[in-house]
């Protein structure tokens, strides 16, 4: 592969990249904020020199003809801790390290020779094939440590660079990628894992994806953002892909004149600073979809924050402009045609995980699964396509939630199906609580965690379940519960009705053990609820891992006394006294 430096170069639609359009006022600190279309493209931190150094998307030949064949001391800082995450790949943390120590220790201390690798799925439909190759990948490279990630990726472990150019051989012969998995990229894309087959879907969403990936994953134009971009695009009236919290959703909405298409939300994320989604209000046909989309990622590329990584997400951006100046830039400088106005999307009719037993409009039916927090082993996913062939099922999309759908399976075939979920430990009717539990990968593998979340998650779910089966029948709806190992929010701690920030509390004794900071009543789209909120944060309330069941367990139950007819857990929360909440 050819190197090319193209990170530097002014952007693609002609403008110099030191001219300021009459729109774009100063920043009001006065400093330069490394807009590029403002501020011109010279790098104001490290990180942006080494990517106007070379583009990420280089390494991959450096990989394939050097790094996998001399090894891991061969690998220079800037690829190993930078561009490497433009294939996916991360140093994963070394074994041994407590999470108090996580800020004390230099990132090159706390890493090991092993490295995470994620797979973009895009709200793709994982044929047998693909399951048994994701399989075998986990099997022989992996150790079996496989996890099923909250923006439908598959993520592993373990993996060594002698081993990546096998892994991405095999990837590629059933159409999967690592292509921009992680870095200042346009990430994996979340899709509607009933795509095409639902028989209450508003619009297939599943052309839009194809085009888009097509047209600009790989496009080195893109491969410079200044943070990561993320994006969901859903045609299914549940609101299945978290569209509030992506730089960029698409929602299947119907125009009273035009027909079925896509409302356009913007700026959404979490983290340290969480901001909930805004519609800009126009209404986008499938035709215009893929323009929009790189529209809006041309935006971010040239008006967004580079000087501080903190400030660097579009988020930030939406928040300096407003929606209306955002839908005014997209259309006159990125499109050249106005976008019609068009309705919002209406309230989400049923849970977006598609847990359960669903039809389908061919008469079929689909079925959602829930793995425990997304910890899936590589034998697993194979014994799983071999259940897909066996009922005569398609293929297997993953969630949103860490869940996975298996489409296509025969009318007389969905209790044998449901039957061999369950035997792989695949529940299809779960409490309420394993049902909406969703972890971060946490201290296991991650550098910047500070507490153990999927063992602490597994266990949690466990013991609660035997407390709270009285209490089950009286909830009438999933309790979600979301640990996250640190304070970046993987897990979506904000928005779920129970929400847990790792760090290091310290107890009435004195002592210093892993715990949590607790978040309560947030929540994306969902029945019963007028709109997206985030979470109510009890900042003098910690909760220490080894009372996590105590604590969860104690909320429950207040809620399940207090609540009144109908009321969510979020509803709930937002009303209750703190002390109720404690």
């Amino acid at each position: 592969m050819e190197s090319t430096d193209l990170s530097t170069r002014p952007p693609a639609d002609g403008a110099p990249a030191h001219a300021t359009p009459p729109r774009v006022r100063p920043s009001r600190s006065g400093k330069p904020q490394g807009q590029w279309k403002v501020d011109g493209t010279e790098p104001l931190n490290p990180n942006e020199e080494f990517k106007a150094a070379d583009n990420g998307l280089n390494v991959r030949a450096r990989i394939e003809e050097t790094y996998a064949r001399e090894g891991f001391d061969a690998i220079p800082g800037d690829d190993l801790h930078g561009r490497f995450r433009w294939w996916g790949l991360y140093t994963q943390r070394k074994p041994g390290i407590d999470g108090g120590r996580t800020a004390q220790l230099e990132p090159h201390e706390l890493e090991d020779r092993y490295f995470m690798l994620r797979v973009r799925t895009d709200g793709a439909a994982l044929s047998p094939a693909a399951l048994r190759v994701l399989g075998s990948i986990s099997t022989d490279f992996a150790r079996g440590a496989t996890d099923l990630t909250d923006r439908q990726n598959v993520q592993y472990h373990w993996i060594e660079i002698e081993d990546v150019p096998e892994i991405w051989r095999r990837l590629d012969t059933v159409g999967l990628e690592t292509t921009t998995a992680c870095g200042d990229t346009p990430r994996g894309f979340l899709g509607s894992p009933v795509a095409g087959i639902a028989a209450d879907e508003i619009i297939d969403p599943t052309p839009v994806i194809a085009e888009i990936k097509r047209r600009y994953i790989g496009d080195p134009e893109l491969a410079n953002l200044p943070r990561k971009f993320k994006t969901a695009i859903t045609g299914h009236p549940s609101l299945d892909v978290a569209h509030e919290i992506n730089d960029i959703s698409l929602v299947g909405v119907v125009h009273p004149e035009l027909g079925p298409g896509y409302d356009l939300w913007v700026g959404g994320a979490l983290s340290t600073a969480p901001r909930l989604g805004e519609r800009l209000g126009v209404f986008v046909t499938e035709e215009q979809a893929p323009d929009v989309w790189h529209g809006v990622v041309r935006i971010f590329r040239d008006y967004g924050f580079r000087r501080l990584r903190n400030k660097a997400r579009l988020k930030f951006l939406l928040a300096d402009w407003g929606t209306e100046r955002f839908r005014e830039v997209l259309e006159s400088e990125y499109l050249g045609y106005a976008l019609p106005d068009g309705p919002a999307p209406a309230p989400a009719t049923g849970p977006g995980d598609h847990v359960g037993v669903h039809l389908q409009k061919d008469g079929r039916s689909y079925i959602g699964a829930a793995p425990t927090v997304g910890r899936i082993r590589g034998d697993l996913l194979t014994r799983l396509a071999d259940l897909v062939e066996e009922v005569g099922a398609e293929s297997v999309r993953l969630t949103a939630f860490q869940k996975l759908v298996v489409l296509g399976v025969p009318a007389d075939r969905v209790q044998e199906a449901v039957e061999g979920l369950e035997a792989l430990g695949l529940r299809t009717r779960p409490s309420a609580l394993r049902r909406s539990t969703m972890a971060c990968t946490g201290l296991e593998f991650c550098k910047l965690a500070i507490v153990d979340t999927k063992d602490t998650a597994t266990a949690a779910v466990d013991e609660l379940e035997r407390r709270l089966a009285d209490v089950e029948p009286r909830l009438g709806q999933p309790i979600s519960l979301h640990l996250n190992g640190c304070p970046n929010s993987c897990a979506r701690i904000q928005t779920a009705d129970i929400g847990l920030k790792g760090q290091i509390i310290t107890t009435e004794d004195g002592e210093q053990v892993p715990g949590f900071q607790v978040h309560l009543g947030g929540s994306l789209s969902a029945p019963g609820l007028e709109g997206p909120q985030l979470g109510r944060t009890l900042r003098q309330h910690k909760v220490a891992a080894t009372e996590l069941p105590d604590y969860v367990e104690r909320v429950v139950r207040r809620f399940a006394d207090g609540r009144t007819d109908g009321e969510t857990f979020a509803a709930w929360a937002h009303r209750a006294e703190e002390e109720e909440l404690r």
